[in-house]
């Protein structure tokens, strides 16, 4: 048995005094089998009693699991604050009532349209006041079977959702010729029977709506950081755009990705702030990437320090405890964490992770080493299409098959709706086999 996976399990009964519900819960979670049906939500009773001994313990303890958007921003920071070992055990209570905690999905992200935005960023080579120093120059939006292919070797190697990225500060600053080729790229992708993502800018609902038609899963926009601190970032846009933005999306019924950076210059009250803006949302996001600094020459932020691993693993586990049925992504800033450091996110609730050799323009774990720390944590992939249990009605009836023309509804690249998994909403074929593939594309 390897180091990581004795790491992790001693981890995991280490910390065992803390939070008698988040015991229970815990023991309650293990007698059940670890399978796929653990991606389905669990529900927690929002009445359950705590036992006497965290009777006296702060509501987040005593409702440990319990889905709400009233988080206070005190509340917040008592949970990032809390000792890091009871803090991942907390958050690995949580992750098992919603989760199957070996099951992790496989993302791949694709810059379709390489430098020259108009956003200031500090932490970003694509921005165009930075071009001088960083040497990025503006390329064009990639060709249409170019994309194609990328995700099919993607999809070949494992992924099961595509995410693509255009630096732009929106799509109302090119022309109906590019932006119709993004749509007939997602169309196209979302064929193939991956999970379709894009990032690009602020949109306009009737941009969201169209997106939404071509067969579109999800839709990043980061929040970077917290209110407070989101302007020493950026100031070609403000925070209330970002906000309104993913309003349009979540109205338009496509799922939100939305986290955010560490290691900008921020303080933990502004990595509590930016959790705190994303855990008192109407609805949780369905997704949330935390990324990690990776600091770029030619940036104002060139020179920043990444933070420590278990910085990452601590803003994981906080996530996991505040929006107990969201994706956690393990994002941008992999490349130089141990397995180790790795499998106690993963441990702590994170169920998602890039993988490929670049992501945008920064380097990224080969995947030949995921697939080694795969298998030395003993995780299996997330089938696409399963569904996202955060979020609101809207946007999971999309993936239960009320969405794109051509794609969700009605037919699935030629095949008839009948012959489409109900619940997976991509493109499988006959049912027998959709089912047999555990919800991923056969």
């Amino acid at each position: 048995m390897s180091a990581a996976v004795l790491f992790t399990r001693a981890l995991l009964c280490g910390s065992r005094q803390a939070a008698g519900v988040g015991r229970l819960a815990l023991q309650r979670a293990l007698t059940s089998s670890t399978s796929a049906s653990h991606a389905e939500p669990q529900p927690v009773a929002q009445e359950t009693a705590a036992p006497a001994e965290t009777s006296g313990s702060p509501r987040w303890v005593r409702e440990l699991g319990v889905v709400r958007t009233d988080w206070t921003r005190e509340e917040v920071a008592e949970v990032y604050n809390t000792p890091l070992l009871e803090l991942v055990y907390n958050a690995a209570t949580v992750h098992r009532m919603y989760n199957d905690p070996s099951m992790v999905q496989r993302c791949t992200l694709l810059s379709i349209k390489t430098g020259g935005c108009p956003e200031n960023c500090n932490y970003c080579s694509q921005s165009s006041h930075w071009s001088k120093d960083t040497g990025m120059k503006a390329e064009k939006l990639m060709d249409l079977e170019d994309v194609y292919q990328a995700a099919l070797r993607a999809r070949d190697a494992g992924s099961t959702r595509f995410c693509m990225g255009a630096a732009w500060r929106g799509p109302s600053q090119v022309g109906q010729r590019q932006w119709d080729r993004v749509l007939e790229m997602v169309r196209r992708i979302r064929g193939l029977g991956m999970e379709v993502c894009t990032t690009l800018g602020m949109l306009t609902p009737e941009q969201a709506a169209q997106l939404r038609q071509a067969g579109l899963t999800a839709y990043n926009h980061n929040l970077d950081t917290s209110p407070e601190y989101y302007g020493q970032i950026t100031t070609t846009r403000k925070y209330e755009d970002r906000l309104n933005t993913l309003e349009t999306v979540r109205e338009a019924g496509i799922s939100i990705c939305a986290g955010g950076i560490i290691g900008l210059g921020e303080g933990p009250q502004d990595r509590v702030g930016l959790l705190h803006q994303l855990a008192t949302l109407p609805a949780h996001p369905e997704s949330v990437p935390i990324n990690r600094l990776v600091a770029i020459k030619g940036t104002p932020l060139q020179n920043q320090e990444s933070p420590e691993g278990l910085d990452l693993v601590r803003c994981v586990a906080t996530a996991r405890v505040v929006m107990p049925r969201t994706v956690v992504r393990l994002s941008a800033g992999r490349l130089d964490l141990s397995r180790a450091e790795q499998g106690m996110a993963f441990l702590a609730g994170a169920n998602s992770i890039f993988d490929g050799d670049k992501l945008l323009t920064t380097p990224n774990n080969d995947r030949n080493e995921d697939t080694a720390m795969f298998e030395d944590l003993g995780l299996k992939s997330r089938p696409a299409f399963l569904p996202y249990s955060a979020g609101n009605e809207t946007s999971r009836a999309f993936e239960a098959g009320a969405g794109a023309a051509g794609v969700g509804a009605g037919s699935c690249g030629g095949a008839p709706r009948e012959e489409v998994k109900a619940q997976a909403g991509g493109c499988c074929g006959p049912k027998k086999a959709a089912a047999s593939s555990g919800g991923g594309c056969c």
